[in-house]
């Protein structure tokens, strides 16, 4: 003879799944929420201390480039350009020298100018001055100088490359 369940074994059985289920779900759900906590948190650590490496890729993907008309610059002025990623300064001096400077303060980054009238590169973040001739740090709180890069005049226009 078969042996039937009462009603209330049947009920109990059923309750019994329906909270696992619910506790299942519930750990799954505060899993996937502690996961995206997680990545929200990691990520800006991650591209902290990706990102330098990813710069100095792109940096030294950029060999040299060819600043066109750029040997018609007169005398005592100077122009920016990018250098890969970086801005920079090519500058004919009034003795008819020419320069390309990195455009990135030494100091702390930020990005210098040229002062004609003064024949000076200057940072007015903190009053930081360059040698317009040398890039070579004069005054201020920079501690070593600008990059120089190699420049080569042609007659379509200045060839900059990695010194």
């Amino acid at each position: 003879m078969k042996s039937q369940a009462k009603p209330e074994q049947i009920n109990q059985e059923q309750g019994a799944t329906e909270s696992v289920t619910r506790r299942t779900f519930a750990r799954i759900a505060v899993g996937a929420a502690g996961l995206c906590y997680a990545v929200m948190a990691g990520y800006p650590i991650y591209k902290y201390l990706y990102t330098p490496v990813e710069k100095a890729a792109k940096e030294s993907a950029v060999k040299e480039i060819l600043l066109k008309d750029a040997h018609k610059l007169p005398v005592g002025s100077g122009m920016v350009f990018k250098f890969g990623s970086r801005p920079a300064w090519l500058i004919h001096n009034d003795d008819n020298t020419w320069i390309a400077l990195d455009a990135v303060c030494t100091h702390l980054g930020c990005t210098v100018k040229y002062e004609q009238e003064k024949k000076r590169i200057y940072c007015e973040c903190h009053g930081g001055v360059y040698d317009p001739h040398s890039g070579k740090n004069i005054a201020g709180p920079p501690p070593k100088p600008l990059k120089q890069y190699k420049i080569q005049i042609t007659d379509s226009g200045v060839i900059v490359s990695r010194a």
